[in-house]
């Protein structure tokens, strides 16, 4: 990977590594508009003034917009959202595997030797 291509995805990173920004985004992946209080019950346990300050800080990394019926995400959100559909199955096989394996441990450790 190429310096520039590094420094591209440490940007990304950078913003989507603050608190809750991911979350706000993802509350937004349906594509309908969220006033404020809407989005924030959707992320759950963010106060006001941190949403305020991701919400400011997605608007300037062109990846959230506010319209008249409320935030949305931007077309680059959009396709940020579409390729971060692909970390939600792999979440959800991760999330299993890791049950699966919980509960042969415990069955191992039930039986008799």
């Amino acid at each position: 990977m190429s310096s520039k291509e590094n420094a591209a995805i440490n940007q990304l990173f950078e913003k989507l590594e603050c608190r809750y920004a991911l979350r706000v985004l993802w509350a937004l992946r349906d594509g309908h508009p969220q006033t404020f209080r809407l989005l924030q019950d959707s992320v759950g346990g963010i106060t006001p003034n941190t949403l305020n300050t991701r919400i400011k800080e997605l608007r300037e990394a062109g990846l959230l917009d506010h319209g008249s019926d409320g935030y949305t995400v931007t077309p680059s959100g959009v396709d940020l959202l579409k390729r971060l559909s692909d970390v939600q199955a792999f979440a959800t096989r991760w999330v299993a595997a890791r049950g699966a394996r919980a509960a042969a441990a415990a069955a191992a450790a039930k039986s008799p030797d």
